[in-house]
């Protein structure tokens, strides 16, 4: 119980990191440490088959595009 506790808050405060960083790139790695997070709660459920899944698909390959959308963008100074 205090592991799912645990595992559900560091959800919250890495999506609402995501939100509210305003370095790209970071938003992005929050972005993949919340999935990463959500994968573990869907394994810690004894919902192996969806752990995996999100691992592979929502923390690797969604963050990897991410990353390479980020790099090819520029920054502006205002």
């Amino acid at each position: 119980m205090i592991v799912h506790v645990a595992v559900l808050s560091m959800i919250v405060i890495t999506a609402i990191l995501a939100v509210e960083l305003k370095d790209l790139m970071s938003a992005v790695i929050s972005l993949g440490v919340m999935s990463l997070m959500l994968s573990l709660e869907f394994y810690l459920l004894h919902a192996p088959d969806v752990a995996i899944a999100e691992a592979g698909v929502g923390a690797a390959l969604t963050t990897a595009i991410y990353v390479l959308a980020v790099r090819k963008t520029r920054r502006v100074s205002k």
